[in-house]
């Protein structure tokens, strides 16, 4: 029994047990991860076990049977968007030698992927700055119980190692998810260390003053105001008595 075939046959079990659509899909999810089918097909088989079908091949069809839609075309497909999120449908049509409308067909409803903007960069914490974090949080927290509108007034800043990738488009700066994987965000304001760059005062305070510049211009309300905070990790740099007076 192929892939497909098993989760249709799962399906058909969580609809004899007495599950419900939305139930069956979450099972689904949870047994097969990144392989599972997804939501719109799921639901569809659901009905149709609903509506009284027994078998869980696929239906005849007349005329040539299809080879573009094959488990070995679907893995394929699935192999290149692991092996490079950015390549557009085209590019893993041209590659795996299928149809743009196939490629998006098996990209949305076999793999149960989308193409989202921009970048999350992953970053792990010790457990002592997760702590530090959890105070953080419960402070703001406390804070915006007594102001409302205090959380818009935050920007929070941090440095870490990133793979460098200059997208020249939005378009070329999106890549392909699961229903699982996290959302990507943006920056308000990034800057990349020139080589062999210390991460002094000095070169803190130049960045300091391109990001108040940012600010006035992408938040002239907040500029004007001067009702804004900047929420940085302690460094010494951050600390330095220049850096206040910036």
């Amino acid at each position: 029994m192929d892939n497909i075939s098993e989760q249709r046959a799962c399906i058909k079990f969580c609809f004899k047990i007495g599950k419900n659509a939305k139930e069956c899909f979450e099972l689904i999810k949870l047994a097969f991860g990144d392989i599972a089918l997804s939501r719109c097909v799921t639901f569809d088989w659901f009905k149709r076990f609903k509506e009284g079908r027994i078998s869980i091949e696929d239906d005849h069809r007349p005329g040539r049977p299809s080879t573009s839609k094959t488990n070995d075309i679907i893995s394929l497909v699935r192999d290149k968007i692991r092996s490079d999120r950015r390549l557009t449908v085209r590019e893993v049509a041209n590659e795996v030698g299928i149809s743009i409308g196939t490629c998006h067909s098996i990209l949305s409803d076999e793999l149960g992927m989308k193409r989202v903007s921009a970048k999350l960069v992953p970053k792990l914490l010790t457990e002592e700055q997760m702590e530090h974090r959890i105070e953080v949080c419960l402070d703001l927290k406390n804070r915006v119980s007594n102001d409302p509108s205090f959380i818009k007034s935050i920007i929070t800043g941090d440095e870490t190692w990133v793979y460098g990738y200059d997208p020249e488009t939005k378009v070329q700066s999106s890549q392909w998810k699961t229903a699982n994987s996290p959302r990507p965000k943006k920056c308000f304001h990034y800057e990349f260390a020139p080589t062999g760059q210390t991460i002094n005062q000095v070169f803190y305070k130049q960045v300091l003053e391109r990001l108040r510049e940012e600010v006035r211009r992408k938040r002239p309300e907040a500029w004007k105001s001067k009702s804004w905070f900047l929420h940085h990790e302690s460094r010494q740099c951050t600390g330095a008595f220049c850096t206040f007076r910036t």
